[in-house]
């Protein structure tokens, strides 16, 4: 028997989530069967905790795109009994049972093994929105950032994939400018390192010049919509924008001016079907670069019976930093 949280759909629709034991032979699919220890809580989360946002094909789920813990038995030569894995993406805790469960079974070519010195715990106060920040700061360093060209921008700053970017980006040397629609957070941001906090308002109106003084030497961008619109236009020559997310809508109004008289490039960043290299990359970085005592900083901590709460919470932006599920609690 394993524990998960289970969501299931009544007569009506509407969504159900409650903490059940579940037999083994209820495990997806896979080459290797993981002992869950941590697991976390992204936007993606939320959904599936609820309506399924047209992630979730099947009920009953067990959400969850994220978990790290211990391998228990592996058919692939890659993984052995004990080794320490992480796992995000790859439509896990969508279209499959995910990590919200002490026991999970995957295919062996999802998981990668965690770098000496991080701990499944630290793994997932990273998660997939600290990967994600890695990913979207590795390209950025990968297309010429370098801390004397100047401030760079990280809007969404207070949210998971925005907390981690502005501790790596300071840990790394760079003059961070965090943005932020609250004002709360401040303290919370200068503490990760950010030098600057601009006010959401700030970048939130929608100007009709396609090109504003040069002002940014990178971008980090999980907003999109207007608001990317509005940085494209004020990135100096040359440099990038990486985008990772779209709080702020799907929609991009902008130009091609930015691009083909400023030369500036825009990065997009998928973490969920990224390729194996580039994830051991990335969490190699993460193990070497992230301030550690800042990352517990953003940490959360919380039980599968917390998570119904706080996935409402998350769809409404009422979540700050990282959110750790301990599932031995």
């Amino acid at each position: 028997m394993f524990r998960a949280l289970v969501v299931e759909k009544d007569a009506e629709g509407t969504p159900h989530a409650e903490v059940r034991e579940l037999d083994e032979s209820l495990l997806p699919e896979g080459d290797v069967t993981v002992r869950v220890e941590f697991s976390t809580l992204n936007y993606k989360d939320g959904l599936c905790l609820g309506s399924g946002g047209g992630l979730v094909k099947t009920w009953p789920h067990v959400p969850g795109v994220d978990f790290a813990g211990v391998v228990e038995t592996s058919a692939d030569p890659r993984f052995a009994p004990g080794d320490r894995v992480v796992l995000t993406g790859w439509r896990v805790g969508e279209i499959r049972w995910g990590g919200y469960a002490t026991k999970t079974r995957v295919r062996a070519d999802w998981l990668v093994k965690l770098p000496e010195g991080l701990t499944t715990r630290a793994a997932m106060a990273v998660g997939t929105a600290g990967l994600t920040a890695m990913l979207a700061v590795n390209a950025l360093k990968d297309h010429g950032l370098q801390p004397e060209r100047g401030e760079v921008l990280v809007t969404g700053a207070a949210g998971g994939v925005g907390s981690v970017a502005t501790a790596l980006l300071a840990a790394l040397g760079y003059q961070v400018a965090a943005v932020t629609g609250r004002p709360e957070t401040e303290g919370y941001l200068r503490d990760l390192g950010a030098a600057r906090i601009v006010p959401r308002a700030d970048l939130a109106e929608t100007v009709k010049r396609p090109l504003e003084s040069e002002t940014w030497a990178g971008c980090v961008d999980a907003v999109g919509g207007a608001m990317l619109a509005r940085i494209l236009g004020q990135m100096k020559y040359g440099v990038s924008v990486a985008a990772v997310g779209l709080a702020g809508g799907a929609a991009l109004p902008a130009t091609v001016i930015p691009f083909i008289l400023r030369g500036v490039n825009l990065l997009g960043i998928d973490s969920v079907m990224r390729p194996i290299p580039d994830r051991v990359r990335a969490w190699d970085r993460i193990a070497a670069d992230l301030p550690m005592a800042k990352l517990e900083a953003m940490v959360r901590p919380a039980t599968l019976q917390d998570l119904p709460a706080l996935g409402a919470a998350i769809l409404k932006g009422g979540v700050q930093g990282r959110v750790v599920v301990d599932l031995s609690a």
